[in-house]
């Protein structure tokens, strides 16, 4: 870990404590998020079977199209809205949210809200 920079490390830490008190399980499934600079990722994972279970992400085919840039808060409002529908789909409506280290704020915010909206609890 030390060839990450501080901002790393420091993410990888939040990351750490709050996996240590959230899992996914069948009925609640963990709705992890990734970002990048380019990109937004988002899964439903079941922790006890190590199954992941749906994912979205703006490269997933279609998903980007209409979009100008793929790193920024409109296309991960668009990601939120693929999986609430996914995870619909499979009869899943309560997740438990797992922001991955990364801050409320931004990019993961409008993810997680899109979800909401598009029916999924957390």
């Amino acid at each position: 870990m030390s060839s990450l920079a501080p901002k790393q490390v420091a993410r990888l830490k939040r990351q750490t404590r709050v996996r240590k008190k959230i899992t996914g399980s069948p009925a609640r499934p963990r709705l992890n998020v990734f970002k990048s600079a380019r990109h937004i990722y988002a899964q439903l994972i079941d922790d006890t079977t190590g199954v992941t279970l749906a994912a979205a992400s703006t490269l997933t085919e279609g998903l980007a199209e209409g979009l100008s840039h793929t790193g920024n808060v409109e296309a991960a409002v668009k990601v939120g809205a693929a999986i609430a529908k996914q995870a619909l789909e499979k009869e899943i409506t309560a997740v438990v949210f797992d922001r991955n280290g990364f801050l409320y704020h931004g990019r993961i915010k409008a993810l997680a809200e899109a979800a909401r909206e598009n029916g999924l609890s957390f």
